[in-house]
Order: C-alpha cells, then structure tokens, then sequence
C-alpha cells in the first residue's frame, strides 16, 4: 500500500479507519500539514483530531458520492465522459446522498492547493450491489483526474487497475434504510454493540440489555453498550462478514 503521509490531500471513501497503523499514518499526515477529507456514513471521534472535513453520506450511496467526486474533481474528458455528468442529476445525487454541493466545492479548493493527492478506497465499497459501475468509476477517476488511488483491498485495487472498460452506467436510484443498522466492522476486540441513544430509543432498548437479530440464516445475540461518542442510527459491530459492511436489522430484546 502507498504511503498515506506522503501526500498533502486526502479523500477517503468507504473507509472506517479501524487498523492503528492506517489512524498513524493519518495522524503523521496531518502533522505534516495534510488536508484530509473523511466521508463515510459514520463520523468516527478517533479521527476528528486528523480531519478537516467530514462529509457524511446516506448508507450505500457510494455509487453516487464517486459519480460527484468524478463531476467535481475531473480534468479534460472525452465525450463519453463528457455525456455521462452530462446527464447526471447533480442535484438529486447530492440531496439523496445527503452530501451537499456545496461541500465538494469546499474540498475542492483545498484539492487545487495541493500537490500530492489521494483517494483513499475503503473495503465498504467490494460488496456494495453496484460495484460494477463502482469500478468503472474508479477506473475513470484514476486515468482523468489528479487522485492517486489508495486501496485498502489489494484484489480489489487489482480490478480497478485491471479494468479496461470505462463506459459509465447511470447511477441507480439510492435505497433508503430507515429504521436501525449495524456496521460490520474489522476490529476483533469487542463482543457488545456499541449503539448510540438514538439508536437505542428507537430499538426501544437500554445500555445493558441483551438482543438477538438476524441476518441471512445467522442469528446474533449482542449485549448494547451506550456508546456517547456515536450519533445516528447505526451501531458498531465486531464481526467478519462476507456481504456489504451496513444491513438493516430489527432487534428482539432476550430476557435475562
């Protein structure tokens, strides 16, 4: 993997920031005076100190946010390019998202002073139902705009580097996911779900209760933990999974 705090900007997408040694190298970059932009559905409070903008976007619109970075980041296009943000509806990308014009036009100015540029790929992004055209567009951010591309996945990395065709779909309509969700997350440390209270008003459920739920044929029995720096409706779990990192999921309180 390339160096992170050898580059003076850097966006990420898809990314948690689980591993220490990727929150070091951030830490190191921004000593040096580094520009990072975090986007991702969940503001993290372990990065806050590194960041110096977060762009919260709606679960599983990453088809969307890399279709906008590709609108605002580009250079000189050809015309297939030129055609598909063309025809992009920018502004209902960017309602529906919930990531503001206004903010990529914001992260922009600081991309402009910058020399040394990355886009950091997360791994929330390999499973996600539209990674096809995720791909393609990663394909094309890489070969028109100045981003060097980080991976956090390398096979991942291989096919986006792999990926000749670079005819763009139209970006699909974005799912909505109301109610309670969890993201898996790679850290192995903590057998709870860390929830935030809104996520625990809204399961009806206290800090301490225990509760089962289920996703495909698994059934996952989780003590909720408070967790005060969390915000939204979505709670952390330490899990392997094989599917995209954020699934809806309806809870049953178990009696102790």
């Amino acid at each position: 993997m390339k160096i992170i705090e050898n580059y003076d900007y850097i966006l990420s997408i898809g990314a948690f920031f689980e591993d220490e040694k990727l929150k070091n190298s951030l830490q190191k970059a921004s000593n040096n005076g580094a520009d990072f932009i975090y986007m991702h559905p969940i503001d993290n409070f372990e990065l806050k100190d590194f960041y110096t903008q977060f762009i919260k976007y709606e679960v599983a619109s990453e088809e969307a946010i890399l279709a906008l970075i590709f609108n605002f980041f580009t250079k000189e296009l050809p015309k297939e390019q030129q055609d598909f943000l063309e025809n992009l509806d920018i502004g209902y990308l960017s309602a529906e998202s919930s990531a503001g014009e206004e903010e990529f036009e914001e992260a922009f100015l600081k991309f402009e002073e910058a020399s040394k540029k990355a886009l950091f790929i997360g791994n929330d992004l390999i499973k996600h139902a539209r990674v096809e055209n995720i791909v393609k567009l990663l394909a094309n951010i890489k070969k028109y705009t100045d981003f060097e591309l980080i991976f956090c996945d390398k096979t991942f990395e291989e096919k986006v580097n792999s990926c000749s065709d670079l005819s763009l779909d139209e970006v699909d309509d974005l799912q909505t996911f109301n109610g309670t969700l969890v993201y898996f997350t790679n850290t192995q440390n903590n057998e709870k779900l860390l929830a935030s209270q809104t996520f625990l008003n809204i399961a009806k459920l206290r800090s301490g209760d225990t509760a089962s739920f289920k996703i495909d044929d698994k059934i996952y029995k989780k003590e909720l933990i408070l967790d005060k720096n969390l915000l939204g409706t979505i709670a952390l779990i330490s899990e392997p999974t094989s599917n995209y990192r954020f699934v809806k999921i309806v809870l049953n309180k178990e009696q102790n």
